[in-house]
């Protein structure tokens, strides 16, 4: 039987959800800086694959079962596919919009998950401030990437921004997927290996159909930055967002993740010398205002 899950979040879910999104800022930083000697397609499918492994051997060691029968396979595999749509809507959008753009329709997946939990779930339903609170913290990463917004990105930038909006479809679609199958009483081991064996499997061979080529040789910062992103990010910290989407109102969770891309751009202003602009500043308030609306 699904569990309760907690309608306010607490201080610990509060913590929990800040550490991820600075991880997954500071993940695209990562991302950027290891295209220069791997593909992206490669640096996804990899990641996912050594993440799975590791949740795996986790799970093994803590006893916990993946592969008894649950009846959580229809909806794993759905999450599964989702999650790999997402990745391979973001990575061809690229060839055709600027990095932006893609953020800002990206992050409209909290939309989409406050429009579906009310067929899941009444009691996550936003209210009329709660939707304000959610359009003002939309607002506020739409307004910290307004400069690359209105730079031009040539005749097909249309397609790249539909793409765009489709991974924010398609992410919005995995944590609404995940709430109403059977995956809301499985695991978030289980869960997330779902997820990472079905995008390994599809990112990796979207990689060899697309003619991407592995790096002849794993330099130490490749090492680094991937080992970042497969063992932080992928496993640790998406390991912890499911155990958040089990207990936690999703609603709640998810206007959250509009605080990553600020957080990429603060990440990129400590680590890379972009400096800390005045629009950032002001993303960054109106961003918490907007969140404290959404879960007061």
């Amino acid at each position: 039987m699904p569990q309760a899950r907690r309608a306010e979040l607490d201080a610990r879910a509060i913590i929990l959800l800040l550490v991820c999104c600075v991880l997954w800022g500071l993940n695209q930083v990562a991302v950027k800086a290891a295209l220069v000697e791997i593909g992206p397609l490669w640096q996804a499918g990899l990641r996912s694959a050594v993440a799975g492994l590791l949740v795996w051997l986790w799970a093994l060691a803590r006893g916990i079962r993946l592969f008894e029968r649950d009846g959580s396979l229809p909806g794993g595999l759905l999450a599964g596919a989702l999650f790999a749509a997402e990745f391979g809507c973001i990575f061809l959008g690229l060839q055709f919009t600027s990095a932006s753009r893609m953020v800002v329709f990206l992050y409209l997946s909290p939309f989409v998950v406050a429009l579906g939990m009310p067929w899941i779930a009444r009691s996550e339903r936003l209210g009329p401030r709660q939707w304000a609170g959610l359009a003002l913290a939309f607002g506020a990463v739409a307004f910290a990437f307004a400069e690359g917004l209105a730079a031009p990105q040539g005749p097909h930038q249309w397609w790249g921004d539909a793409m765009g909006l489709a991974a924010a479809v398609f992410w919005g679609g995995t944590t609404l997927a995940i709430r109403a199958t059977r995956l809301s009483a499985a695991s978030a081991e289980k869960t997330l290996l779902y997820q990472l064996a079905v995008s390994a499997l599809a990112l990796c061979a979207a990689a060899v159909a697309a003619g991407e080529t592995l790096p002849a040789q794993l330099s130490l910062r490749l090492l680094g930055l991937f080992g970042f992103q497969a063992v932080i990010v992928s496993f640790a910290s998406y390991l912890v967002w499911f155990w958040l989407v089990r207990h936690y109102a999703a609603t709640r969770l998810a206007v959250f993740t509009l605080s990553t891309p600020l957080f990429g751009l603060l990440s990129g202003a400590l680590l890379l010398g972009e400096g800390i602009s005045g629009r950032l500043v002001v993303a960054l308030v109106a961003l918490a205002i907007g969140i404290i609306c959404v879960n007061r």
